[in-house]
């Protein structure tokens, strides 16, 4: 094998998984977003709601939005993914 890589190491297939995990999250968090930014802050100014002195939609989608994303990688890291040893179990160096 080339450069001691061996597709067939369950390190491989944990870190797709988390690669995944971590697309998930970015597609909730952009989701959460666009969403509020644009769902909310499409009305006239004259309209707009505020929150802690800040627009609601920008509340919601921004300080809101990252609060939320906090949490959900914080559960993410500690019931998701796993603690992976760098080196090469063969002993070769």
């Amino acid at each position: 094998m080339k450069h001691g890589i061996n597709q067939k190491d369950p390190r491989f297939k944990i870190a797709h998984r988390e690669a995944w995990i971590g697309v998930i999250l970015v597609i909730i968090n952009f989701v959460w977003w666009y969403g509020f930014a644009y769902g909310l802050g499409s009305d006239s100014v004259q309209d707009y709601t505020y929150v802690f002195g800040l627009p609601a939609w920008f509340f919601y989608s921004c300080v809101g939005g990252f609060i939320l994303m906090v949490v959900l990688v914080s559960f993410a890291v500690k019931f998701f993914f796993k603690d992976v040893p760098f080196e090469d179990e063969g002993g070769e160096s």
